[in-house]
């Protein structure tokens, strides 16, 4: 439990398919910092429940595959009603370092940003020696470029899976109303964005091996389509020429 006065840390875990490394991430988390865990299953068909369910954290499991984005908004849900005050996304299948979220969560803790991204690209060359596909560099760099420019930000990324979010942001940006799939994350940004919140980034390191999730190069250029649409359902809500549901408070 968080101490009185403390923010009360949650981190949540989306997950599918991750019973080869959900142990040995939870296990990297640095428990000093964290309040509690909460992981949420998308229907996997391996051993990923039953591993979940002996490690000390909040278990949640859907009964049918829903996607990407529907993971998330069960687990932000279920993280609002037990009361976390900032909550990190850490996908369970270790690509993304834990022992990193003190650095994200700090920002929030001090007021200083509603948004955290951990971004592959804050260090030039990083991304790239960790083993990043070139294909996956370059298309990151086009949407991120375009995107900056919707949103009016400088971010070095705008496509990490990494992120700390306050309560305040998720309590006031509809992401409910977003889709199931992995565009969810395009859409909760360019919310943030276009509701004012305070977004930073910090520089974290991705690691590529055989466990670790990954978009292949056709659903790559899909979730790049979908997030183009939703800069321009932004661009065209701004302007009143259509305006949505996803970017009304």
């Amino acid at each position: 439990m968080a101490e009185r006065g403390k923010p009360k840390v949650v981190v949540v875990m989306p997950a599918r398919q991750a019973a080869a490394t959900v142990e040995r991430t939870f296990a990297s988390i640095p428990q000093e910092e964290v309040d509690e865990v909460i992981l949420v299953d998308d229907s996997s068909t391996d051993e990923t429940v039953r591993l979940a369910s002996a490690l000390p954290l909040h278990l949640v499991w859907h009964p049918h595959q829903t996607g990407y984005g529907a993971n998330q908004k069960t687990c932000y849900l279920e993280a609002l009603q037990r009361d976390a005050d900032v909550v990190v996304m850490l996908h369970p299948d270790g690509q993304y370092e834990p022992e990193l979220i003190p650095l994200m969560i700090e920002p929030i803790v001090a007021g200083e940003a509603d948004l955290v991204l951990g971004s592959r690209l804050l260090v030039p060359g990083a991304a790239l020696a960790a083993g990043m596909p070139r294909w996956k560099y370059v298309a990151n760099r086009f949407l991120t470029t375009i995107e900056n420019r919707i949103m009016g930000t400088e971010l070095s990324e705008a496509h990490t899976g990494y992120r700390a979010y306050s309560r305040r942001l998720l309590l006031a940006v509809p992401f409910l109303r977003n889709s199931l799939d992995f565009s969810f994350d395009s859409e909760l940004l360019m919310q943030a964005s276009h509701f004012g919140f305070e977004i930073k980034e910090v520089p974290a390191r991705c690691r590529y091996f055989e466990d670790a999730s990954s978009v292949g190069f056709r659903s790559g250029v899909v979730y790049g389509l979908k997030t183009l649409t939703v800069g321009l359902r932004l661009v065209l809500h701004r302007h009143g020429v259509l305006p949505s549901r996803k970017f009304r408070p």
